[in-house]
C-alpha cells in the first residue's frame, strides 16, 4: 500500500473520546429543565446509536424532536471541557500523519458539537462527518476511499464493512472485545494505544496487520 493513499475513518464517542462524563452532565441538566426523569448514568453507559434512540427511552414519540434539540442546545455548556480524550486517541492520529495518511471522523453525534470536541482536545483530523451511524456511516468512508474504520460499537462494524473498509475496533465502549469479535471486526484492540504498533505491521505487512491483545 502507499503511504499517501492511506486513509482511516475513527468513531468519535468512546472511540477517540470519553464522552461519558460530558453526556451525564448534559443529561442531568436536561432531566432538570423538563421535570423529567432520566437515569444520567444509564444514558452515559450506553453511547453509540443516534442521540434521539436514547431520548425515546425517557419522553414519548411526540417529545423526541424538541428535547433532542434542548439536549444538543445544552451540549456546548456542559459536555465538552468535561469529556477527555481516549488513552493513544492523539498518538493513533498522529501515527497516521507520519505514514503520510488522512484521519477522518464519521460519528453519529451532531457535527458542530463533534467539532467542538475536535477543537477543544486539539485533535487535528483532516475531516469530519456528523450525524452518520450505521451503515449510514459508509458515505462519508466511501467518499473519502477509507480502508480503515476504527469504532467501539457493532454498529461502527457494521459501517466498517458497508464500506468495504476494514474493521479495527477497540474494547473501550459499550460493547466488548467478544461482542465486537462476533459482531465480525477483523481487529480488536484493548484500546487505542496499541493502534500505532498495529498500523506499523498493517502498512508493513498488509491484510489485517494482526490483532491485538484484547481477548
Amino acid at each position: 500500500m502507499a503511504a499517501h493513499s492511506l486513509t482511516v475513518g475513527f468513531d468519535l464517542d468512546m472511540t477517540l473520546i470519553d464522552s461519558r462524563p460530558g453526556i451525564r452532565a448534559v443529561y442531568q441538566e436536561l432531566s432538570a429543565r423538563t421535570g423529567t426523569f432520566i437515569d444520567a448514568d444509564l444514558a452515559a453507559s450506553r453511547l453509540g446509536p443516534p442521540l434521539e434512540h436514547e431520548i425515546r427511552h425517557w419522553f414519548p414519540e411526540e417529545r423526541v424532536a424538541e428535547t433532542a434539540a434542548l439536549f444538543r442546545e445544552l451540549y456546548p455548556q456542559y459536555a465538552v471541557a468535561a469529556s477527555p480524550a481516549m488513552p493513544g486517541a492523539r498518538e493513533a492520529i498522529d501515527a497516521i500523519h507520519a505514514a503520510g495518511g488522512r484521519a477522518i471522523v464519521v460519528t453519529a453525534k451532531y457535527e458542530p458539537n463533534a467539532k467542538l470536541h475536535l477543537e477543544h482536545l486539539g485533535l487535528d483530523v483532516d475531516a469530519l462527518f456528523g450525524s452518520l451511524w450505521a451503515a449510514g456511516k459508509a458515505e462519508a468512508l466511501r467518499k473519502h476511499h477509507a480502508q480503515v474504520y476504527v469504532g467501539d460499537h457493532i454498529g461502527d462494524v457494521v459501517g466498517a464493512h458497508t464500506a468495504g473498509a476494514l474493521s479495527v475496533a477497540v474494547a473501550t465502549g459499550p460493547c466488548d472485545a467478544t461482542e465486537l469479535r462476533n459482531a465480525g471486526a477483523e481487529v480488536v484492540l484493548a484500546d487505542l494505544t496499541e493502534f500505532p504498533s498495529w498500523l506499523e505491521r498493517y502498512m508493513t505487512e498488509g491484510a489485517d496487520g494482526g490483532d491485538g491483545t484484547a481477548t
